[in-house]
């Protein structure tokens, strides 16, 4: 379905081990988690909180099960904080990531976000921002676009649950007042079925935008409870709410179709999160390379 060459497919280290809850495969070593993902047939990785911060350990250890580095997560506080701030911190990671290889930066504003409450009902408490929030959000990205690209990187901004930027109103809104030459699109399919969205809809609207891709499945009966019993967005996750690709209510094939069809190059990254002591993650990993395998044909 893709061109040779066009794509390359990666999974995050989230299903192993949770930066937002270490209890979660806390026993889980770094080893394990990359060289999992190559028994699994990945080539690729997003990184996460266990792996060596020194590029030359880093290297070594995923060149030793060829693997490469896709990106990796930037927590922004740009409706919250002064900018130079949050500048400062994006380009020592930009940096880190560029020495890895890395083409895009995960970023994500975290001002005012409820995704890592433990006890705050995500649904009834998601916030909305104020129309001078907004203008902080797209002027604070202009800037950390800028700093990407003295990098030759996309900054790719990943809409989340829990955050300012959840709904298709908001990643529409987003990406209006954003240039698109600084400010490029991380699309995951798994946030927007949580939050009650068409992913398609989003897809073909924002095609030209997307410049990374998280693939994320949804069981629909968890979804359903964490609405009706005002669950957070952490347990939520506790609870099983997403899945690998193949695994929950979400049918890939129309998503492929769409991304090959528009000649998408760049990363197509497994990430679920999942708690590994009730979902194994090399048990999951493999059944979400067959899946693609199967649906994508890569």
């Amino acid at each position: 379905m893709f061109a040779a060459g066009n794509v390359k497919l990666g999974i995050a280290p989230i299903g192993w081990t949770n930066d937002d809850m270490p209890e979660l495969g806390a026993g889980n070593t770094f080893e394990q988690c990359i060289s999992e993902m190559a028994l699994a047939g990945f080539t690729g990785t997003e990184i996460g909180n266990k792996y060596p911060r020194n590029v030359s350990a880093l290297r070594k250890a995923l060149h030793l099960r060829n693997l490469e580095v896709a990106s990796a997560w930037f927590s922004a506080h740009l409706t919250v904080r002064d900018y130079a701030e949050t500048e400062k911190m994006f380009i020592e990671h930009r940096d880190f990531l560029h020495a890895m290889g890395a083409k895009v930066i995960v970023v994500s504003e975290q001002g005012h976000s409820v995704q890592c409450q433990m006890e705050t009902p995500l649904f009834a408490n998601k916030p909305v921002f104020s129309e001078e929030q907004w203008s902080l959000l797209a002027e604070g990205l202009h800037g950390l676009g800028k700093r990407a690209w003295e990098r030759g990187m996309h900054l790719v901004y990943h809409h989340h649950m829990g955050t300012g930027v959840q709904t298709t109103e908001e990643i529409n809104r987003l990406m209006e007042h954003t240039d698109p030459a600084l400010v490029s699109l991380l699309y995951d399919t798994g946030h927007l079925v949580f939050s009650g969205e068409s992913h398609l809809d989003v897809l073909k609207r924002h095609i030209s935008r997307i410049k990374h891709v998280h693939l994320k499945d949804v069981r629909a009966d968890v979804a359903h409870q964490v609405r009706t019993e005002q669950m957070s967005f952490l347990q939520a996750v506790k609870s099983g709410v997403f899945t690998v690709p193949g695994d929950g209510c979400i049918d890939f094939m129309p998503v492929f179709a769409e991304l090959s069809g528009s000649a998408y190059e760049g990363w197509l990254l497994v990430e679920a999160e999942q708690d590994p002591a009730r979902a194994n993650p090399l048990e999951f990993a493999i059944k979400a390379r067959g899946y693609i395998r199967d649906t994508a044909g890569i």
